[in-house]
């Protein structure tokens, strides 16, 4: 296996980021089959449980300082590994400081509120990890492809017209400039899959038993959409990488190097915080001394 040093590894990374401003095409700027050649599946395992003992550590700085919370958004389409990914990635971390929130179609009473609320109400406190599966992006997405689940949404007819896409995502923007100001700092990845490797995935789901209930019918009446999912994700991410909150565009179609992706990323997060255990002050290590010194001399009988 070629072995790579930090600043290779980032210069890797930053291939993946949606720089600010600029207008990406998914089919030409990135690649969905992109992976490390050299590294093998067993290796690429190995890797991953270093790298989660190391995220492991600073999740535990991160709840112990209680300042800061990080918001991981994950999008992806159908069979691109979200759920794999988060299962991997998070499976070292401590589950008291770990949140992850599936959204699915709006229930009833979410649809009684604006389209930012449930996700608001699902936020990560400080000192917590949330996972977002999916999320207000939705909204100007699988929304844009479907545009008559705007008219579940009970919209005013005047916000409904114009030019309501470019509406979200400015209030999207606004949105997580207000949560990076707040100390929840926002990490957006996709998981870029190619509709070849979706297309093998979803056959295996069909012929493993085990895989069966991974899979509906409308799963594969989906894919007759999948330029128009495409546009949507570029606009998408033309509009809304921003300095406080840019898309990571993560290769899908080799699972190893993306779960090893996707925990780098997280790692590196935390580690631009700074993030460090709290420091007692003199006259709480004087009464730590004096808890200690009552322990030391209790008999236990």
């Amino acid at each position: 296996m070629k072995k790579f040093n930090r600043k290779q590894v980032d210069d890797m990374m930053k291939e993946f980021v949606v720089k600010p401003g600029s207008k990406i095409s998914l089919k030409k700027d990135f690649d969905p089959s992109f992976h490390i050649e050299s590294l093998s599946k067993l290796e690429a395992a190995e890797l991953l449980k270093t790298g989660v003992l190391q995220l492991a550590k600073e999740q535990d700085k991160l709840y112990a300082q209680n300042t800061y919370a990080l918001l991981v958004v994950l999008q992806a389409l159908d069979a691109a590994g979200k759920d794999g990914t988060i299962k991997h990635v998070m499976s070292g971390v401590n589950p008291q400081g770990c949140n992850i929130t599936s959204f699915k179609a709006p229930s009833e009473e979410e649809l009684d509120h604006d389209y930012l609320w449930r996700c608001a109400c699902a936020l990560p406190a400080r000192g917590m990890i949330g996972i977002f599966n999916r999320s207000y992006y939705e909204e100007v997405l699988i929304a844009r492809v479907h545009p008559e689940i705007l008219g579940r949404q009970r919209l005013p007819g005047n916000i409904s017209k114009g030019n309501l896409w470019k509406r979200r995502y400015e209030e999207i923007n606004n949105f997580e400039k207000y949560l990076v100001n707040n100390g929840i700092v926002v990490l957006k990845i996709f998981l870029n899959v190619s509709k070849e490797e979706q297309k093998r995935r979803f056959l295996a789901r069909i012929e493993l038993p085990e895989k069966n209930w991974k899979f509906s019918i409308s799963d594969a009446k989906e894919r007759q959409y999948w330029k128009d999912y495409q546009q949507a994700y570029e606009d998408c991410f033309n509009q809304t990488s921003t300095d406080w909150a840019p898309w990571h565009i993560v290769p899908a179609d080799n699972k190893p190097f993306t779960r090893l992706a996707v925990g780098y990323l997280i790692q590196k997060k935390l580690e631009s915080l700074n993030l460090s255990y709290p420091q007692v002050d003199k006259t709480a290590r004087q009464l730590l001394q004096k808890a200690k010194a009552l322990l030391v001399s209790d008999s236990d009988k």
